[in-house]
């Protein structure tokens, strides 16, 4: 089978006239378009003028050498493939033509030129540089593919997902673009791209649903794409900046998910390359979507979890003021091990913060163990050391690939005597007198086989504060942790008269952080 004869918009830069008309009769009949220049100068404002495929070009120009033309014609990047056939009446000899080529030229021919092998030339460099053209416009919609599917499998939120598949969709096909996604908080994101930033606009809740029914897709799962007539489109969405006929792609990875939707002009994907490649599109921003979906159901699982578990109230000890914190880490799906405990038994309170490794659903269940288990412990009338022993053998027997840290603290209010058993975590921090000291340090990690802990005791006197906190408030990649724990020292040594304030401030002094944070402060009575 013949490819079909390629034709397109031809310029013919010639000083003669009667010549032009002639090469450009001959460029009509086989279907071009013609648009003509007499010289140089007209050559380039024509150029600018119209979208030309071809240029025709006389060797000798009134005012400029033709090959020097087409010399800045390839060096300039806006015409640089632009095929170039030169032409010449006298110029004819085999150094000309030799040079001509050798300077840009596709072609070269020199009079008496045949109409026949003339246009033959035409269309095989027309066949040549379309099939070029077309090669580096797939090159550059594979590589905006690439940076639009790393985009979205890099988004966090099912706004920044749209946005990007939005902006994925107008960089690969060139034209505007809607995308269309259903998060599990019910509302449907409309995002539209048309060239500037990503931005929402109102959609029903049943247009997913009535996409996938136009679409084909219906309940199914899997992909399907089709061309939806403006007439159509303008009936489902009125406010649509959508012009012509419009290109749709919807997806679905589960059955019973709602579609995501992407739709871009027609016009922008006309051939079956850029309809599979949209198709593609398609299939990332689902595949992506239950993704992003099932990470926000395991976090909000787990985040609701570790909220049951944590203490609803504080028991009320006269002369002593507690204040407790539980930050999540904001911008992660998956939630960690930090947990705290504040148990009165038998006169004397039990102040207990941990951390279990690693960030999941795992970690938050077995830092449930870990507390119901040291509530059971504490029960049955274990002292602090070894409740932590007891707690070490749990996590060797049941959960032998993980590890924990621990502070447990016993305090007696009446005197303010406290004792510290640490398992591998910070120590408190003891505020008195204008002073702020950390405890001792010491101890393994809940896990190990040795049971080392880290024992002291002091004395809270009164006006004396205790702050107990997990690292996540203080661990940051590009700083020591060091640092950051002369930074808290520093920052805690005057502590507020309301101790909420002062917990709040402490959060805040050090901002935004990758990690769930855990705090405990408590403060005798002056």
């Amino acid at each position: 089978m013949t490819d079909s004869i390629p034709t397109g918009t031809a310029l013919v830069v010639d000083d003669n006239e009667t010549k032009r008309y002639i090469i450009g009769s001959w460029l009509r009949r086989a279907g071009h378009t013609v648009v003509e220049a007499a010289t140089a100068a007209q050559c380039w404002e024509r150029l600018a003028e119209h979208q030309v495929d071809l240029v025709v070009l006389d060797v000798r120009l009134p005012d400029a050498n033709g090959m020097e033309v087409c010399e800045q014609i390839k060096a300039a990047p806006a015409t640089a493939s632009l095929p170039v056939i030169h032409i010449s009446a006298t110029a004819v000899d085999t150094t000309d033509r030799t040079h001509g080529l050798r300077r840009g030229a596709d072609a070269y021919m020199t009079d008496p030129i045949d109409p026949g092998e003339f246009i033959a030339t035409a269309e095989a460099v027309l066949r040549y540089y379309q099939a070029r053209r077309r090669a580096e416009r797939i090159a550059e919609r594979l590589a905006a593919f690439t940076r639009t599917s790393l985009g979205i499998n890099a988004a966090q939120t099912f706004d920044g997902l749209a946005a990007v598949a939005a902006r994925g969709a107008f960089d690969i096909f060139a034209v505007p673009a809607a995308v269309f996604v259903h998060p599990p908080d019910g509302q449907v994101r409309r995002t539209v791209h048309l060239g500037n930033d990503p931005w929402n606009r109102p959609c029903a809740a049943d247009v997913p649903a009535r996409l996938a029914e136009l679409a084909g897709l219906g309940d199914d799962t899997g992909t399907r794409i089709v061309s939806v007539p403006e007439a159509r489109w303008r009936e489902m969405l009125p406010d649509s900046a959508s012009k012509g006929d419009v290109l749709l792609v919807t997806s679905r990875v589960k059955r019973d998910r709602p579609a995501i939707g992407v739709a871009i002009e027609a016009r922008g994907a006309s051939d079956e390359d850029s309809a599979h490649l949209l198709r593609q599109l398609g299939q990332s921003v689902a595949l992506a979507m239950e993704a992003l979906r099932s990470y926000t159901e395991e976090h909000l699982i787990s985040l609701t979890l570790q909220r049951s578990l944590l203490p609803a109230v504080h028991p009320a000890m006269p002369g002593w003021a507690f204040s407790v914190r539980y930050e999540p880490a904001s911008d992660q799906a998956e939630v960690g091990g930090d947990f705290y405990e504040v148990i009165h038994r038998d006169g004397e309170v039990l102040v207990a913060i941990g951390d279990v490794q690693g960030h999941s659903l795992h970690a938050a269940t077995v830092m449930a163990e870990l507390r119901h288990a040291m509530r059971a412990f504490a029960a049955e009338g274990h002292d602090i050391a070894g409740i932590l022993r007891l707690l070490n053998t749990v996590m060797q027997r049941y959960h032998d690939d993980q590890t924990a840290t621990v502070c447990l603290m016993s305090l007696d209010p009446r005197t303010g005597r406290l004792q510290v058993a640490n398992a591998g975590h910070l120590p408190p921090l003891h505020i008195a007198g204008g002073r702020a000291e950390y405890g001792s340090r010491g101890g393994l990690l809940l896990g190990f086989p040795a049971e080392r802990l880290g024992l002291e005791e002091a004395t809270v006197p009164p006006g004396g504060t205790v702050v107990l906190i997990t690292d996540g408030l203080i661990e940051d990649r590009a700083v020591p942790l060091a640092a950051n724990l002369e930074r808290l020292r520093t920052i805690a040594t005057d502590v507020d008269d309301d101790l909420e304030v002062y917990s709040d401030r402490i959060i805040a002094e050090f901002g935004h952080r990758e990690d769930d944070v855990a705090l405990i402060v408590l403060r005798r009575d002056p």
